[in-house]
């Protein structure tokens, strides 16, 4: 999944920066409201963390901008201002949740969760399966056949994005951006150590190869 982390307190931003890694999120972190709405017009994410104090356009007027072109993007707000009148404007603007810092991180990670839930994307804890894959997301544990593994997080994300569409042929830049951030240096050959070291730890056949176009996982 990739989260669009906007935030403009670095000591903050590389915290949840990390977490959200830590957790298998791909994450593209943004500073200012201008380069966050430019964001959403060029990537497609599953969530939106959104600080109100930005520099550039104002978070309320970023959230503002999301809602009045219909973009249902989950966005928790993540903001000092724990006024009531703040936290009921962020509400009707849009926001689906609102938090107030400081926060702790796992109640970060579980609001997301619930927003990604009832956003109807499935929710991030659910068992994912094709009939012989089986992953689980709070483990990180993945089985296929009689092999059973843990996994690390960048494997996690790979499968999981391959789970999400079995029978669907996802490109080298499809699993790369459900893996990486923007910030992140993706060496030439990074899909395929990760697909190696699934196929090491689950069976040769458990990714498929289409040569010449990407990777898949069976139906069933």
């Amino acid at each position: 999944m990739r989260i669009l982390l906007i935030e403009d307190d670095r000591m903050v931003g590389l915290a949840v920066q990390q977490a959200l890694k830590d957790a298998a999120y791909a994450v593209d972190w943004v500073t200012d409201g201008e380069t966050a709405i430019e964001a959403t017009r060029t990537e497609t994410y599953e969530a939106i963390l959104l600080d109100l104090g930005l520099p550039r356009i104002d978070g309320r007027d970023v959230l503002r901008q999301l809602r009045s072109q219909d973009r249902r993007i989950p966005v928790i707000v993540v903001t000092a201002r724990d006024a009531v009148d703040d936290r009921v404007d962020g509400l009707d603007l849009g926001a689906d949740d609102y938090l107030v810092k400081p926060f702790e991180i796992r109640e970060l990670l579980a609001r997301m969760r619930a927003v990604l839930r009832r956003d109807g994307n499935g929710s991030p804890t659910a068992i994912l399966t094709n009939g012989k894959i089986r992953l689980d997301p709070t483990t990180r544990e993945a089985s296929y056949l009689a092999d059973n593994a843990v996994l690390t997080g960048r494997e996690f994300a790979l499968l999981r994005a391959l789970l999400l569409r079995p029978g669907a042929i996802l490109s080298r830049s499809d699993l790369e951006r459900q893996i990486y951030g923007w910030n992140e240096e993706v060496e030439s050959n990074a899909v395929e150590f990760l697909i190696h070291s699934l196929r090491k730890k689950l069976g040769a056949t458990v990714i498929r190869n289409v040569r010449g176009v990407g990777w898949m996982v069976d139906r069933s």
